[in-house]
């Protein structure tokens, strides 16, 4: 009897609750259409529909942003009390910069001086800036102060907004604008910068020195202009500077002219000792990442105090291409005690151990590397056969601590972007929220994010704090039926999907990058083109379904193109097929860890030990026993 009325009990407190639920979502969802509805009206806001929404949303995480486009666009002098009020209320955060921005930009064009340097904020907005110490001028403030701070506005390598003309004359009159800083700015915008700029500063040199400008345009166009050492006629400092940003640049051209033009330059030209550094770095760099016959004398030419993990890279792979093990084990022997210690070097070192017939040595240098969840981690236990450890250290908090944390303002706009998918905006709140917070705040925030199935955030975070022991949190079975699914189809190891796609974006559905890759797995638009043999729009690509589609075929024809060689189809995921047919082109074979190891560019290096380790996590995750490891240690990769 009593078991009966216990089942009642909890049949009625789980309908409470699924009610309770429902009723919250269900309000939830009320509130975001009545926001959106709002945002329709915000060109009438004194209709009564506008007023009647405004109302309904007093307590809705949101409604500030309305204030803010409120006031963004209806902005005038009489509204100065209500920016005041919401510029200090919001200070900082994401509402703020927007609508300081045009407010500021609209005092400056009705020359409200006062106002603005009330209201200025330090930004990297050159026409603001400029603005701003042109009307603490005009206010009386002294010219010994403002104008030194003008230096830095005019001395950039591209050209400036004309807004700051009237403030550079000043400057200028002043005596600031010196030969040196001309040079200075002629160094930044042939270096890097805007070329075209060169022509008018050509004007500002003496006339004996005009053609420093010139020449620093021609090399920047060409840099194997620098050959001929002629056109360096006075073999002067700045001709020089000239001719060492030339040879940094030839180096990778054209490395046999680079080396001879440098020879016969050494022994004519007053280079610094800074700028021999410089050379000789870049050249090392260089011929190591191209496998040249010289790579090795110039590694070692390096001063040590210029040692960075590039360099060590580069010294000991050169080392690693002749599996010379007694020269790599010296090598290692010979690095600084802190480099020693990272997991990279403690690898190769026992390798080096083991091939040198220290074998008691070596095993016990990678058995403790073994204990590692990292990409040199699993190599150790494979090549001692003994299980990986993926040292799973869950996080784990209480509902109430969770539950107080997203009390915050920002926190509570933030996630309701997200789930209004504003995903922009949404990441913008979330950082400036997480500013805000100490690091064991920040975790818990990272494991609100997971639940909430936003899981860039929560990857990013846990990366920010370095904590890297929650298995679960760091590689999430994220659009897991899509990648299933798509991965299945194509026939590919779903781990290599999930571990792509991990790398790529961090499951960011809306990611792009700077070469134009987008969504998920980062396909580029040609890419897809060519995939499904017709024009690709972005929406499409950063649709989740046709994006792993793409995704995952290309993967599939990657792995075809290299007969089932995983490593290679990843590094050409990365770097393209074009650039790993000419690692392959010619070389010797080498075992797949040596061949990793020597990849040219360092992004995709690391990129490939990444997924290689994400797809090991993964395959655990799916419950699978065998280690990807054992294959990986026992691969020969070659043309």
């Amino acid at each position: 009897m009593l078991h009966v009325v216990i089942v009642k009990v909890k049949l009625i407190l789980a309908a409470i609750l699924f009610f309770s639920i429902s009723l919250s979502v269900h309000s939830e969802n009320i509130h975001q259409k009545n926001f959106l509805s709002a945002e329709k009206l915000l060109w009438k806001t004194d209709s009564s529909r506008y007023k009647e929404l405004y109302k309904k949303l007093h307590y809705y995480p949101l409604q500030p942003y309305l204030d803010q486009q409120r006031l963004m666009s209806e902005i005038s002098l009489s509204s100065v009390r209500d920016i005041h009020q919401f510029l200090t209320k919001y200070e900082g955060t994401p509402m703020d910069w927007p609508l300081r921005k045009k407010w500021l930009e609209y005092l400056a064009k009705r020359k409200r001086q006062s106002l603005f340097v009330k209201f200025f904020k330090p930004s990297s907005n050159a026409s603001l800036n400029c603005h701003y110490l042109n009307f603490q001028l005009a206010l009386g403030e002294p010219e010994s102060i403002v104008l030194p701070q003008v230096t830095k506005l005019w001395k950039i390598g591209k050209s400036q907004k004309k807004v700051c003309d009237p403030l550079f004359k000043k400057w200028k009159k002043a005596g600031y604008r010196t030969q040196d800083v001309i040079w200075q700015r002629i160094a930044l915008a042939a270096d890097g910068g805007k070329h075209s700029l060169l022509p008018y500063l050509t004007t500002l040199l003496p006339k004996k020195e005009q053609y420093l400008a010139q020449l620093w345009l021609k090399v920047r166009r060409d840099p194997a202009y620098a050959r001929k050492l002629s056109r360096f006629p006075h073999k002067s400092i700045k001709e020089t500077q000239i001719l060492t940003y030339g040879l940094k640049r030839l180096i990778w051209r054209d490395p046999a002219r680079a080396l001879v033009t440098y020879r016969k330059a050494e022994k004519i030209f007053p280079f610094s000792e800074q700028q021999k550094q410089q050379i000789t770095l870049k050249f090392a760099i260089a011929l190591a990442s191209k496998n040249h016959t010289k790579a090795q004398y110039w590694l070692e030419q390096v001063d040590d105090q210029h040692l960075d993990g590039n360099l060590i890279q580069w010294r000991i792979a050169d080392i690693l291409r002749e599996q010379n093990w007694s020269k790599v084990n010296l090598a290692l022997n010979n690095l600084p005690t802190s480099v020693q210690s990272t997991l990279q070097w403690k690898y190769w070192y026992g390798r080096s151990l083991l091939l040198t017939g220290k074998d008691d040595e070596g095993k016990l240098v990678l058995t403790k590397l073994a204990n590692e969840r990292h990409y040199y981690g699993f190599l150790a236990a494979s090549f001692l056969e003994q299980p990986f450890n993926l040292q799973d250290k869950p996080l784990s908090f209480s509902e109430e601590e969770k539950s107080t944390l997203l009390e915050n303002p920002a926190a509570k706009r933030a996630f309701e972007f997200f789930h209004l998918k504003r995903y922009h905006q949404a990441r913008k709140e979330w950082n400036y929220w997480l500013s805000q917070l100490d690091d064991h705040q920040k975790l818990m925030a990272s494991k609100i994010a997971n639940e909430s199935q936003w899981y860039d955030r929560a990857i990013f975070t846990l990366s920010k704090v370095g904590y890297l022991d929650d298995v679960d949190l760091r590689f999430p079975l994220a659009f897991d039926d899509e990648i299933n699914h798509y991965a299945n189809n194509h026939k590919i190891d779903p781990a290599w999907a999930f571990a792509i796609t991990r790398r790529e974006s961090s499951f960011m559905s809306d990611a792009h990058s700077s070469a134009g890759a987008k969504g998920l797995m980062q396909v580029m638009p040609n890419t897809a083109k060519h995939i499904k043999k017709k024009k690709v729009t972005e929406k499409d690509l950063l649709n989740a379904k046709n994006n792993i589609n793409s995704g995952t075929q290309y993967l599939r024809r990657l792995l075809d193109r290299y007969k089932g060689n995983s490593v290679l189809a990843t590094a050409s995921y990365n770097a393209g097929p074009h650039r790993v047919k000419s690692w392959l082109k010619g070389k010797a074979k080498l075992p797949a860890d040596m061949w990793i190891e020597t990849i040219p560019y360092k992004e995709t290096r690391d990129y490939v030990k990444s997924v290689l380790a994400y797809q090991q996590s993964y395959r655990h995750k799916a419950g699978e026993t065998h280690a990807l490891f054992d294959e990986i240690i026992k691969m020969e990769i070659s043309d």
